[in-house]
């Protein structure tokens, strides 16, 4: 019994040809997110993050806002970790987009593993480099 690949990756394609085509551009529209949206999230994590755990004056002085802030800020940070889970296999930044998803997002455990992944010194290094473009000061760890 001979196994013809070549007709076997065609029927493959025909099969699911709508389904390939919506990954793809998925992928391409959250590869696009990442690049506009990558710079400006390294920017935003204060300097002194993986020092200083105190609870912010914003979430003393405006309980409600703060609580809508939490839920995009996590509604964003999980369509990032989504989208480098995809961008490991498809173009893109995935590990990055993962780390900054992972940032974004609440969950438990959260502090110790980010605390793992920036001391990856390619993570530390990318992460103040980005910050650097956005006249940041680097990461404090």
């Amino acid at each position: 019994m001979e196994i013809n690949f070549i007709e076997i990756s065609n029927n493959f394609l025909l099969t699911y040809k709508i389904y390939i085509f919506w990954l793809g551009t998925i992928s391409f529209f959250i590869f696009i997110f990442s690049l506009i949206s990558i710079k400006w999230l390294a920017a935003q994590i204060p300097t002194n993050y993986f020092i200083d755990r105190d609870d912010s004056e914003f979430k003393k002085t405006y309980p409600f806002l703060w609580l809508i802030s939490i839920i995009i800020k996590n509604l964003i940070g999980y369509t990032l970790i989504f989208g480098g889970v995809l961008m490991l296999i498809l173009p893109g930044q995935g590990l990055f987009t993962i780390f900054i998803g992972l940032i974004l997002s609440n969950y438990p455990g959260k502090y110790r593993l980010e605390r793992k992944l920036i001391a990856i010194p390619s993570i530390l290094k990318t992460v103040n480099w980005l910050r650097k473009k956005s006249n940041k000061d680097p990461l404090e760890i």
